[in-house]
C-alpha cells in the first residue's frame, strides 16, 4: 500500500506540474506568435497603403543638427566673432512627409531591412506586373508560383512557405498581392518554441527527481499512521486469536459433555465468524505490506479456477441458485496459487450471499492478452452504478441493514489487494439489474 500510495503521489504531482509548464509553454508560444503576426500585418498593411513600397520619408528621423536642411554656416577666418547664428526664419521645418513615424514594429531601419515583393495582376489571373526591387531570392520565373498562392487563397492575409502575403483588390479593378519575407521570425518562433519545450523537459525532469527524493518525507506521516494501524490490527488478531481459540475449544467440550443445544450451536458459529475474521484482518495486513507476500509460481489456472468454483457447486445450490462455469481448458498462469484459489471463493462467496433469491450465477475464466481474466456476474439489487466502486472499500457494504450478520464488508477488498499483487486490477459493472466483477491478472 505505501508503495501504491508514493507512486500516486508522484503521478499526480508530475501531471499538475506538466499540466502548468504545458500551459506556460502555450501561452508564451501563442502570446509570441500573436504579437509577431501583428507586426507582420501592420508591415503588410503599410506597403499596401503606399502602393507597394515602403517610404523612406516616413521613417526620417526628426529635423535636427544632422539634418541635410540645415544652413550651411558662413566661412570665417576662424575668429569666433564672426560666426553669426541664424535667424530663425531661415530655420526651415521638415515637411509633413518627413515626421518620423515609429508606430507599430517600424524603425528607420525598416525601409533597408525589409524583403518583400509585390505582384499586380487583373481578376482573371493574368500577371500584369512584377515588382522584385526590393527582395533578391526571388526570380521572374517564382512569380507565377506565389501568384498560384494568392489566385488560391483569395483576399486577405495568408502564408506561403516563408512569406507571409496580402491580397486585397486595387482602385482600378485589379488585384495586388503583397509577399512579405518573415523568414527571420518564423525562425525566431521556432526557436522560442524549441527552447521551451527544452526547458519545460529539464524542469519537469528535475521536479521528477526532487519529488522522487521528496516523497517518501512528503507521505512520512502517512505511512507512520499506516504502519501503526497495521501493527495494531497484527497484533490484535494474534491476541484474539488464543481466546477464540479457547472459547471454540470449550464449546466442543461442553457439545460433547451436554451433546447438541441450540445456544452452543449459535456460539460455535459467532465463533467461526470471529475466526474468519481474524484471519481476514491478518490477510489484509500482509497485502499491505511493502514486499508482497505472494509466492509467483507458474501454475494450471483452469484446473485450480475449476476446482475451487465447482466446491460452490452445492452451497450455491443450497441458496437457490444455479451455478454456470465456463472456464478455459489448458491455462497456465505465473502467480500465486493460494491467492487465486482464495480471490474465485471470495467472488463467488459474494455472488452467492448477495445474489437475487432464484437468480443464476454466472463465472468464468478467459486468456487475456497479458495473463487471465476472471469474471463473476448475478443479479442483484441496492448496489447502483454509483456506489459500485466503494464496495473494495474496506467494511464497506452497500445495504448494512440487509448484509447485516452475512458478511464484514472486507472480503472484497482483499480480491482487490490479491488483484493488485499479481500487477492487475478488478473492476465492477452494475447494468440492467445485474452486478459484473472482472479481475485482470496480468
Amino acid at each position: 500500500m505505501i508503495k501504491r500510495l508514493r507512486n500516486r503521489f508522484i503521478r499526480i504531482a508530475m501531471l499538475s506540474v506538466t499540466a502548468v509548464m504545458l500551459l506556460l509553454t502555450v501561452i508564451l508560444n501563442v502570446a509570441n506568435y500573436v504579437s509577431t503576426d501583428s507586426d507582420l500585418k501592420q508591415t503588410l498593411t503599410l506597403i499596401y497603403e503606399n502602393a507597394g513600397t515602403i517610404p523612406h520619408s516616413r521613417f526620417l528621423p526628426p529635423s535636427g543638427s544632422d539634418s541635410a536642411d540645415a544652413p550651411t554656416p558662413p566661412e570665417n577666418d576662424g575668429s569666433l566673432s564672426d560666426i553669426a547664428p541664424p535667424d530663425a526664419q531661415d530655420v526651415q521645418a521638415p515637411p509633413d512627409d518627413k515626421v518620423a513615424r515609429r508606430e507599430g514594429p517600424f524603425t528607420a531601419e525598416t525601409p533597408f531591412s525589409t524583403r518583400f515583393f509585390v505582384l499586380h495582376y487583373t481578376s482573371s489571373g493574368t500577371l500584369t506586373q512584377a515588382d522584385l526591387d526590393n527582395i533578391a531570392s526571388v526570380t521572374e520565373d517564382d512569380t507565377q508560383e506565389y501568384l498560384s498562392a494568392a489566385l488560391a487563397h483569395g483576399a486577405g492575409y495568408g502564408y506561403c512557405g516563408s512569406y507571409r502575403f496580402f491580397v486585397a483588390q486595387t482602385d482600378d479593378g485589379g488585384n495586388i498581392a503583397i509577399f512579405l519575407n518573415c523568414y527571420h521570425e518564423l525562425r525566431s518562433m521556432r526557436t522560442v518554441l524549441v527552447w521551451s519545450l527544452v526547458a519545460d523537459a529539464a524542469c519537469i525532469l528535475l521536479v521528477f527527481l526532487l519529488v522522487v527524493l521528496l516523497s517518501r518525507r512528503a507521505i512520512d506521516p502517512v505511512v507512520r499512521s499506516a504502519e501503526q494501524q497495521k501493527q495494531f490490527i497484527t497484533d490484535a488478531s494474534h491476541e484474539l486469536k488464543t481466546p477464540i481459540t479457547v472459547i471454540a475449544t470449550s464449546l466442543k467440550v461442553l457439545e460433547m459433555e451436554t451433546g447438541k443445544q441450540k445456544w452452543i450451536d449459535k456460539a460455535m458459529a459467532q465463533t467461526e465468524k470471529l475466526t474468519s475474521l481474524v484471519n481476514s484482518l491478518v490477510t489484509l495486513s500482509r497485502m499491505d505490506e511493502e514486499d508482497s507476500p505472494l509466492k509467483m509460481e507458474d501454475f494450471p489456472v483452469s484446473d485450480a479456477v475449476r476446482e475451487t468454483a465447482e466446491s460452490f457447486t452445492d452451497f450455491a445450490a443450497s441458496k437457490g441458485h444455479e451455478l454456470h462455469l465456463s472456464i478455459t481448458d489448458g491455462l497456465t498462469y505465473r502467480g500465486d496459487e493460494y491467492a487465486v484459489r482464495q480471490l474465485v471463493s471470495i467472488l463467488l462467496d459474494n455472488a452467492v450471499k448477495y445474489a437475487l433469491p432464484d437468480s443464476p450465477i454466472e463465472f468464468s475464466l478467459e486468456k487475456a492478452k497479458r495473463g487471465v481474466v476472471l469474471r463473476s456476474s448475478n443479479a442483484c439489487e441496492d448496489v447502483t452504478p454509483e456506489n459500485a466502486q466503494k464496495l473494495f472499500a474496506r467494511f464497506y457494504r452497500a445495504d448494512p441493514s440487509r448484509s447485516s450478520g452475512s458478511g464484514f464488508g472486507i472480503g472484497l477488498s482483499i480480491a482487490c489487494s490479491i488483484a493488485e499483487g499479481h500487477h492487475g486490477s478488478i473492476r465492477t459493472i452494475v447494468d440492467d439489474g445485474k452486478i459484473t466483477f472482472t479481475a485482470e491478472l496480468k
